[in-house]
């Protein structure tokens, strides 16, 4: 029994690659996390301070700036 799993992870791994799937980077995690954001700016809008997004998962390619004057930079 043991065997039959190995062999269909081998499987579902190799068919992953086949398909173009980069298997170390097919799942990305969003935190199920709120931080209160004063607001955010992105590239596609200049200095414009939009309003926020709730995390770096719904704003990529953003910075979000809390109240304080800290920002975080969402790859």
């Amino acid at each position: 029994m043991e065997g039959h799993k190995i062999g269909i992870m081998v499987l579902l791994f190799c068919g992953t690659i086949l398909l173009g799937v980069n298997p170390t980077n097919a799942a990305k995690l969003c935190p199920d996390i709120c931080l209160d954001y004063a607001y955010m700016t992105c590239p596609s809008s200049g200095n414009q301070k939009l309003d926020p997004a709730c995390n770096c998962c719904f704003a990529p390619g953003c910075t979000l700036y809390l109240s304080d004057g800290t920002s975080t930079y969402c790859n």
